[in-house]
């Protein structure tokens, strides 16, 4: 797909400084355009490339005034960065236009399906599902029974979600990912085996959630476990059962939070961090990569480390650590001339 200079400065209400009829048809970094790209400059430390660049477009601030030559036609805005941003989210959303249903699929009996609806190649849609408007449903995806999808909610190739999932409007769940599958629930037996304990609970997913590529949200072994409004998830990420993460959280990938843990809103977590069950999470908690969660937080507490301390007594303690074989020695030191 092919857009004028024209086109792009009508988009982010520009102003053309060069060839309004050139073209472009992919995006790049200013260091790597090519002739039919289009690019942005907003940080000065990259202004040299400017003079270089083999792109036909790039996007300036308006403060922009060039030292040399430039072979590229310019878009002056208020703020290239801002605006770049803008065309991101607007191409993608050309790229993402689709609809319609392809062949072969499977409906079930009772579906409801609302306008705008793109259902890809060998997707099963079960019993009793409702479907909002324009929402898109990748190939190969798996609904089961009367799963709610909201408006504007996007599955993309290979998303598997189970029976009863409700989900919001504007959602996007990313390739991979499952939503619903049983939470690990077994009882120990007295000749040591584990009974399963059957999960009939299920997942509720709020509005404005994004949730990364092979991910697993599992459903409740009663009642829910829910994702509130505005959570982005990261991929392989483990959320168990009867679990609730609170509104606007944000989670770094491979982060395991284990069954019936309450995550507050606001929060902070990063990567590879472990959450044990039946902890309550504040509200604005920040816990560094890596950590091991093993109490209660309260609100607004920053943590680091396995188990997890107050990042500035992690950080006082780690200067420790690195130090002691050297402070051993001392001690020891110490000890021979005692003796």
């Amino acid at each position: 797909m092919k857009f004028k200079a024209s086109q792009i400065a009508e988009i982010l209400q520009g102003e053309i400084v060069g060839n309004p009829e050139v073209e472009v048809a992919r995006l790049s970094k200013i260091e790597e355009g090519t002739q039919g790209s289009l690019t942005f400059l907003a940080n000065p430390k990259y202004q040299s490339y400017i003079y270089q660049t083999q792109a036909s477009i790039v996007i300036v601030n308006d403060s922009f005034v060039p030292e040399s030559p430039v072979q590229a036609t310019l878009i002056k805005v208020a703020d290239a960065y801002q605006a770049f941003s803008k065309l991101l989210e607007y191409y993608n959303q050309i790229k993402l236009m689709k609809s319609g249903m392809e062949q072969p699929h499977f409906l079930g009996e009772g579906v409801s399906i609302e306008e705008g609806l793109y259902l890809g190649a060998f997707s099963y849609i079960g019993n009793g599902v409702k479907i909002g408007k324009n929402v898109k449903i990748y190939p190969n995806c798996y609904v089961g029974d009367n799963v709610v999808i909201g408006d504007n909610t996007i599955l993309f190739a290979g998303v598997r979600v189970y029976s009863e999932t409700v989900i919001g409007k504007d959602c996007t769940i990313h390739s991979g990912s499952i939503i619903g599958a049983d939470g690990f629930g077994f009882a120990p037996q007295s000749d040591g085996t584990f009974q399963k304990v059957p999960q009939i609970g299920n997942v509720v997913i709020e509005d404005h959630v994004e949730i990364g590529s092979c991910s697993t949200i599992d459903r409740a072994t009663l009642g829910s476990t829910i994702i509130r409004k505005g959570v982005k998830l990261d991929n392989q990420i483990q959320i168990a059962h009867n679990v609730e993460i609170g509104e606007n959280t944000v989670i770094a990938a491979q982060t395991g939070v284990a069954g019936s843990t309450k995550i507050g809103k606001n929060c902070m977590i990063g990567g590879q961090v472990g959450i044990v069950g039946h902890l309550t999470i504040g509200n604005n908690v920040k816990i560094q990569a890596q950590s091991g969660i093993g109490r209660n937080v309260k609100d607004g507490e920053v943590i680091q480390g396995s188990p997890a301390l107050p990042y500035s007594d992690y950080n006082k303690s780690y200067v420790y650590f690195k130090n002691l074989p050297k402070i051993v020695q001392d001690i020891e030191n110490l000890k021979k001339k005692l003796s």
